[in-house]
């Protein structure tokens, strides 16, 4: 199955102003490489060949130095909005690059060690059980003890424990239908809507993972990685 991706790289970044002020969020750098860039390398070495780039705010700077995405052995589309339309709508806008098969989407400000291949485990898991979502969860941060979602069989539930939704799911196109192009809409209803019908799945990531946020979180990443 020939699976695209997706980054999402069009928000402003205001709680990490002023560093924003002049950089895209994405851009920032963590162990002396852009956050972007580490997706980047950790999606071509799981073997994706297409990858879509949303960006709004400051744009021309991710287009200026993520080009097509030849140096990582990609097909880099880049995705411009006027104004940023949130994640659903972000999504929607791209969805002809996307194609129709289940597609992965990435935050472009998160940094995390999940093994992007699992996004090939994701997606048979909803053409077998014809779902249109499945979700990558962590354990809650400092930020966000209360968690987006329960889990249960593989499942998300309205349940506690909840943990966190890190910013990376496997969608397929219909999750998308009722939208329309060019008009913002969050990601959450869906997903929820989803969940309501027990269709909504989900794994749990143990590992490492860090929504680069702040500048304070951008600093204690740093500590640990390098800027």
């Amino acid at each position: 199955m020939r699976m695209h991706a997706m980054i999402l790289a069009a928000g402003r970044g205001e709680r990490m102003r002023p560093l924003t002020d002049h950089t895209p969020k994405p851009l920032l750098t963590v162990g002396g490489k852009p956050l972007i860039v580490w997706h980047l390398e950790r999606l071509a070495r799981a073997g994706f060949r297409q990858v879509v780039v949303n960006h709004a705010w400051l744009g021309e700077q991710l287009v200026e130095q993520l080009g097509d995405g030849s140096a990582w052995g990609l097909r880099l589309i880049h995705s411009p909005e006027v104004r940023a339309l949130e994640t659903a709508g972000g999504i929607v806008q791209a969805l002809a690059a996307l194609g129709p098969a289940p597609f992965l989407v990435i935050n472009g400000d998160i940094w995390c060690d999940w093994d992007v291949r699992r996004a090939f485990t994701l997606a048979d898991r909803l053409q077998a059980l014809h779902a249109p979502c499945a979700c990558v969860l962590v354990n809650n941060p400092d930020h966000h003890p209360e968690g987006d979602f329960g889990l249960r069989g593989g499942r998300l539930v309205n349940e506690a424990p909840r943990l966190t939704f890190a910013g990376i799911g496997v969608y397929q196109p219909s999750l998308f239908a009722a939208l329309q192009a060019g008009k913002p809409a969050p990601l959450a209803p869906l997903l929820r809507a989803a969940m309501a019908q027990g269709l909504a799945l989900g794994e749990h990531h143990a590992g490492v993972w860090c929504d680069v946020g702040t500048v304070d979180r951008l600093t204690q990443l740093r500590s640990q990685w390098g800027s």
